[in-house]
Parts: C-alpha cells; structure tokens; sequence
C-alpha cells in the first residue's frame, strides 16, 4: 500500500471499485516506492475513449536530478475497453464521478483503485461522523476504565 485517499469515501458514497494500471516514468515509480504520493483531490476522466489519472500528486525523487517528472502530471491509466465503455457511460447518464482511492504495488507494478462515486450532501456526511461516534464510544465502554 502507497497511500489512501480517506476523504473520497467521506464525500462520495462508492458504488463500484475498478483496479487499473498506471502509465509511469522510473523516476515515478522510484518515487513511489518511497512512498512519496498523495491522491487528495484527484479523480480520473476520460477523454477520447482513454482514461486518465488527473490531480494525483508524485513527489519529484531526488535522485533523478535533471530527468526528473512533473509531480501533478496527468497520467494515463490502463483499462479494459469495455470497462472504459461502462465508465463512460455511467459518468455521463447519472452524475457519478470517478475517484481515486488508493495507490499500491501489485506483483511490481503501479496499481491505482478508482471508484465509481455519487456526491454525499452535507447532512449525509453529519451522519457518517455521528455513526462514527457512536462506534468508538461503544469501542470505549467495551474496552473499560483503566
């Protein structure tokens, strides 16, 4: 695991996940293997049937000097066409967005989980703080006085 991005399912109710490859430069993965990323506020699109990870942020390795990337570049990502055909499809009918919510390494290779999101109003979110109060009070009364 490189990074998660815990704000996307605070604002967004995930309704499906899709694993896909991403289209990186050595000095990236470097990079990325130090654990230098950050995928707050970034989502992928899709343009001209080819999808995209935009807004995801690579720290620059110190070690590549002059050949080294541009950290918020876009960057391609590798999926299946007809997942890409879905995607399109669902993105433009009912409002979902695509967002990115963890970075990992599968098998050696960059992996990035997007997820197929509606937008949480802002009552739907006072009601995922209050659930979460109310489990870790419950977590505390288990767990007793010490």
């Amino acid at each position: 695991m490189i990074c998660v991005n815990r704000r996307a399912r605070f604002n967004y109710f995930i309704d499906e996940t899709y694993e896909a490859g991403l289209v990186l430069v050595g000095s990236e993965v470097k990079s990325l293997r130090d654990g230098k990323a950050n995928l707050t506020d970034s989502y992928a699109q899709i343009r001209k049937g080819e999808a995209f990870l935009v807004n995801a942020h690579i720290s620059p390795y110190p070690g590549a000097n002059q050949f080294n990337h541009e950290p918020k570049r876009t960057r391609k990502l590798l999926l299946h066409g007809r997942e890409i055909e879905r995607l399109t499809g669902k993105t433009q009918e009912r409002g979902f967005t695509l967002v990115a919510l963890r970075l990992y390494f599968k098998n050696g290779r960059a992996k990035v989980e997007i997820g197929l999101g509606r937008g949480k109003k802002l009552y739907d979110k006072r009601e995922t703080l209050k659930r979460k109060m109310a489990e870790r009070e419950v977590e505390r009364s288990i767990k007793g006085p010490r």
